[in-house]
């Protein structure tokens, strides 16, 4: 009988055709501990489990803990910080209300214009890119 592997403290899902998005999970992934977690570019990948189609995965960050439960937003970013040295008192903190519902408030504010800080950063990554 095969052993079986233990379930991934958490799974991370996110945009790998962004490049905000790019270069934040870019900065998680170089920690040390983040080598316990899964990492799902959903731009590049059709299954992404149970309650998360492509569509909701590229619209908002989510992530899946050892249990199977879907978290997405600021919540998301909760789990993830608490699963990174350095990083888990934030995570703590923005899980307590009303930290939690503030750091909702601004996430949700961040998505609409997350399309033109993503327009903006790819004309300034192509313009020094080509050493303008």
């Amino acid at each position: 009988m095969p052993a079986t592997q233990p379930p991934l403290p958490l799974t991370v899902y996110f945009d790998g055709s962004c490049p905000l998005c790019q270069r934040e999970i870019g900065f998680y992934r170089r920690m040390p501990a983040a080598q316990a977690l899964g990492w799902v570019d959903v731009s590049q990948s059709a299954e992404l489990g149970a309650g998360l189609d492509c569509r909701s995965a590229m619209a908002r960050f989510h992530v899946r803990d050892a249990q199977g439960e879907l978290f997405s937003g600021a919540a998301a970013f909760s789990q993830l910080w608490r699963q990174l040295p350095g990083w888990r008192w934030l995570g703590w903190l923005s899980a307590v209300p009303p930290v939690s519902w503030l750091a909702e408030l601004a996430y949700r504010a961040f998505l609409p214009v997350r399309p033109w800080i993503q327009r903006g950063l790819n004309r300034w990554l192509g313009a020094s890119a080509h050493g303008r």
